[in-house]
């Protein structure tokens, strides 16, 4: 059972009185500061003052998502003595994620959280739709059906930014972190493919201009919007085909057996 207290911009000694009375009536296992990781030192003070009068057990540190560094999990840990139990990265109950000290201090280095970002993939991705997805790239059948399916487990591991926060910078161009992500934009990408036939999400070839015309306006979208997602895609099928047939040359087999000394492939 979990009691939520009101919150409080300012600390005043009726909202003391209140939470003293609280934790006397109930006797709760655990007492726990939700502290806002944009206030800075505000939140130092605050998390002192509430331990002093109530007696802390553990803290929450939310909005880690838009202040990705968190410092001030360090200053509330040695002002108070006390652990934090858990981080908030959304506005979503799912977005409560367990504390992990090392991965915090490795955000604060610039180096990224790979472990969180492999357990959100590992959480949402489908490893046989994945299996498959990987089949058909190599036999060269990947449709805007496959794209679509990509999108939506893309989507699922949270907003575009946070999943680019969690990436060391140095696998990064400088400067793309900075970058408003525009998550819409895939929801756009979504309603495109969604105003498509079956037959034209597999044969994207015979989507004319009359066709592009009616997908533009069943998604809401412009017909240069859906231009822009078939040239993208047309692009990425090359790609793909490149791919499968460097893999189909006795050269890439040796190398991938490790013949040539690339112990990575």
């Amino acid at each position: 059972v979990i009691f939520d207290t009101a919150g409080r911009l300012h600390l005043d000694e009726q909202m003391m009185f209140e939470l003293q009375e609280i934790k006397s009536s109930i006797s709760p296992d655990e007492v726990l500061l939700v502290i806002d990781a944009m206030t800075g030192q505000d939140a130092v003070n605050t998390s002192a003052e509430f331990h002093r009068q109530i007696g802390l057990s553990g803290a929450i540190l939310t909005k880690l998502d838009g202040d990705s560094r968190g410092g001030a999990a360090l200053s509330v840990r040695a002002v108070t003595g006390c652990p934090l139990k858990f981080v908030g990265v959304g506005e979503k109950i799912d977005a409560l994620e367990p504390f992990h000290p090392e991965r915090l201090a490795s955000r604060i280095l610039g180096m990224g959280d790979l472990m969180s970002l492999i357990e959100k993939a590992e959480a949402e991705i489908d490893l046989e739709k994945a299996q498959q997805l990987e089949r058909k790239l190599r036999s060269q059948q990947f449709t805007l059906d496959d794209f679509r399916e990509q999108l939506d487990q893309l989507r699922r591991m949270g907003p575009i930014q946070e999943v680019l926060e969690m990436l060391p910078g140095a696998s990064l161009p400088k400067g793309i972190k900075q970058m408003p992500v525009d998550d819409k934009q895939l929801d756009r990408v979504g309603a495109i493919i969604g105003s498509m036939t079956k037959g034209e999400r597999l044969d994207p070839s015979i989507i004319n201009s009359s066709r592009r015309r009616r997908i533009a306006a069943g998604s809401g979208t412009k017909v240069q919007d859906v231009n822009r997602l078939l040239q993208q895609f047309a692009q990425m099928q090359k790609m793909f085909k490149q791919i499968g047939n460097l893999e189909k040359r006795p050269q890439f087999k040796r190398l991938k057996k490790g013949k040539k000394g690339f112990p990575f492939m």
